[in-house]
């Protein structure tokens, strides 16, 4: 079975076990990279009792096949941007992919979604002040062609930021 595995535990609907990239090995991985995304494989290996190749081979996979990607992620904060927006967006139906690609061009943007309901785009944005939101709202958003309407929601304190969430298992 080439590119696809059986899961390792029954429980999984048969529509969701041929989807999934990864398996319980997989996920295990994965875990112990979210607590350390430097963690070296030799560590992984000998906390999961498997060989350290094992978990090479299968990071490989993992991040050739785009299911993983380990990078750095500075806390906004850290870096300055001290103050975040979701903002959502109305736009004319036969432009939401021209305004979705001018949204993802700019760089105070972190997220970007289609979305259903009122509006089509929802987005999460970072900036430096009060005076940096304004500029974009005024000199970025506004003159982009397609855009009919937005609502700006500013975030007063992060709560929680992180990337660690948990993989689906065998329980569906």
């Amino acid at each position: 079975m080439a590119g696809k595995r059986a899961p390792e535990t029954a429980g999984i609907s048969a529509g969701l076990a041929g989807k999934l990239p990864y398996d319980a090995q997989d996920r295990r991985i994965i875990g112990l990279l979210q607590e350390d995304g430097r963690m070296p494989n030799s560590e992984i290996a000998r906390r999961l009792g498997i060989a350290e190749a094992t978990v090479r081979k299968r990071l490989r996979r993992l991040t050739s096949e785009g299911v993983i990607r380990v990078m750095a992620v500075p806390s906004p904060e850290t870096v300055g941007l001290t103050q975040s927006a979701i903002i959502s967006v109305a736009c004319e139906l036969t432009q939401v992919d021209g305004v979705a690609a001018a949204l993802e061009a700019l760089p105070e943007t972190r997220y970007l979604g289609y979305s259903a309901g009122a509006y089509d785009l929802i987005m999460e944005c970072f900036f430096y002040s009060h005076d940096h939101l304004l500029d974009f709202i005024r000199h970025k958003l506004a003159p982009i062609p397609g855009i009919q309407k937005t609502e700006t929601f500013i975030i007063l304190k992060v709560r929680k930021f992180s990337y660690e969430w948990e993989l689906p298992d065998t329980q569906v």
